[in-house]
């Protein structure tokens, strides 16, 4: 699947992938489209086998605050949104630990990774009070070490950490609890610690993936000890690179052979309506990961370019174009103005040599306004110019004559006001077309 490697109309954020058997699982908030605060009051899990990457399952909610037409909710104490949830495995049972919005959150257990988990209790601690109202357990990530030992690692502008009793996986074990875990840096100090812990361990060593001051990126720090410190390392990913960014939140994975970066994206034109998205990455020699850039692929290594296209998996937006759902079964990228570029990375276009031309063919919806769209491979603005299309006023499907292309490249459509002269300034800043879908044909 490509980004999103769900179903588009699911809104998966903080997502956190766990691999328990031969499957994975994606433990996570759920926002709702176009909303105006972060989250609501269940939790989901989404899982695929671990051979068929492209296959997703949904188990539903798992765990939730409110009651709703299938469930009561799981807590008497609170109703508030639910935040950030991980998952462990310890001895044959599945351990759900949640925040709750004003609260300290809470354990629930599961004889399935899929759930539901039932109440098992609220952490239990002799810690500072003011340490909690700061904000002690949101996000919480936990550790399951080869001894079977646990601990939990969370905060929010503080990291915090401390080893839970692993007997019954609430109780904050006296003298454990630790603060600044990752060094308290300035803000304007790109590694200090923002949010969102996410504890692994790779051979001897202990990786905290976690939101740093730029929380848009995704970054990791070590240590030979997980009780800390950890020592920032440099970031994974960014979701403001070249688009619309906010908050970040996921963790690392193996899957198979392959290590993969989950995070995820916004849309709907708010920081609060997110999807999960999905990045191969490389863990090297010496322990370092390498920065990857946000693309459409997802679990794919290329897209094709001549089965259609949603506009929708976009990596690339600049110029204040969004993705925005116009119902269930319809997204659009809109707010494009003259210079708006649209962006997808990687198609992989084959070894034809033969042809000179292709057929590019797009569904739009006009806004009352002439436009052209200049189609580029490669780069936004150096890359080779392989078409223009021109588009009328109303809804359309448009076709041009382009360039053959051959090979594995980045593709970009930059928007071009038509109108000229004395209706100039009129149009100036009006959106020009909603986009749909796009497809090459031979």
């Amino acid at each position: 699947m490509p980004n999103p490697y769900l179903p588009n109309w699911e809104y998966i954020p903080d997502g956190e992938p766990r691999v328990f058997g031969d499957r994975v699982y994606v433990y996570g908030s759920h926002d709702k489209p176009a909303s105006d605060s972060f989250c609501d009051h269940r939790l989901k899990v989404w899982s695929a086998s671990i051979d068929h990457l492209n296959d997703w399952s949904c188990h539903g909610s798992i765990f939730q605050t409110k009651d709703n037409r299938d469930h009561k909710a799981d807590v008497d104490w609170s109703d508030r949104e639910l935040y950030a949830p991980d998952v462990v495995e310890k001895d044959g049972k599945y351990y759900l630990y949640a925040y709750i919005v004003d609260s300290p959150g809470c354990v629930a257990v599961s004889d399935s990774p899929e759930g539901p988990f039932r109440l098992l209790s609220k952490y239990q601690y002799q810690i500072d009070e003011e340490l909690c109202d700061h904000g002690a357990f949101i996000d919480p990530g936990v550790l399951v070490d080869d001894d079977g030992k646990v601990y939990i690692y969370c905060g929010f502008t503080r990291s915090y950490m401390a080893q839970l009793n692993e007997e019954n996986m609430y109780e904050v074990l006296d003298g454990t609890f630790k603060e600044h875990i990752i060094p308290k840096r300035p803000q304007e100090d790109p590694s200090g610690f923002f949010e969102a812990c996410s504890p692994r361990k790779i051979g001897d060593t202990y990786y905290l993936i976690y939101s740093p001051n730029k929380g848009s990126q995704l970054a990791y720090a070590t240590s030979d000890s997980p009780f800390g410190p950890f020592a920032y390392r440099g970031y994974i990913i960014d979701n403001s690179d070249n688009y619309p960014g906010g908050n970040n939140h996921g963790s690392i994975c193996k899957i198979k052979n392959q290590w993969y970066i989950f995070y995820h994206r916004m849309t709907n034109g708010t920081i609060m309506s997110r999807r999960g998205c999905v990045e191969k990455i490389d863990i090297l020699e010496d322990g370092t990961i390498p920065t990857v850039e946000m693309t459409s692929l997802g679990f794919e290594d290329s897209l094709n370019p001549y089965e259609i296209t949603p506009a929708e998996i976009a990596c690339y937006l600049t110029g204040g174009c969004l993705i925005t759902e116009l119902d269930v079964f319809s997204r659009v990228i809109t707010g494009i103005i003259d210079g708006c570029v649209i962006g997808y990375k990687y198609f992989d276009f084959g070894k034809d040599h033969s042809s000179k031309t292709m057929k590019f063919v797009a569904k739009l919806h006009g806004a009352g306004c002439n436009a052209n769209i200049e189609i580029r491979i490669d780069d936004p603005d150096s890359g080779r110019l392989i078409g223009c299309v021109e588009t009328e006023t109303g809804d359309q499907t448009v076709v041009a004559i382009v360039q053959n292309v051959t090979g594995r490249h980045a593709l970009f459509f930059t928007a071009r006001e038509s109108v000229t002269g004395y209706f100039t300034d009129m149009f100036k800043g009006r959106n020009l077309f909603d986009f749909e879908n796009f497809v090459f044909l031979k």
